[in-house]
């Protein structure tokens, strides 16, 4: 259709654009049909044997934020120094 006939359709909603796609599956360098399972950490015991050259590793994300620091405890003088504050507030 020409463009001007196109949009004129499409404004009466008489025509519908669908954009199609498809996608072509192969298999590729490291398809296997069983699942091996990555390392994560690398021991001491494999670095004696030298098996871990043969190992798939695991990629490491340097982006990941990790576990937040176990924090928030007052020092053992100032956790004195405030049962002695809460003692002298309870006696005046």
């Amino acid at each position: 259709l020409p463009e001007r006939d196109r949009t004129e359709l499409k404004r009466r909603k008489l025509l519908l654009e669908v954009t199609l796609k498809s996608y072509w599956i192969r298999k590729g360098s490291a398809f296997s049909t069983a699942v091996a399972r990555q390392e994560t950490e690398l021991t001491p015991e494999m670095i004696a044997t030298g098996s871990w050259r043969q190992r798939p590793f695991k990629p490491y994300n340097f982006s990941a934020l990790g576990l937040p620091p176990a924090c928030g405890h007052l020092h053992p003088l100032l956790k004195v120094r405030s049962q002695l504050r809460q003692i002298f507030l309870e006696m005046g």
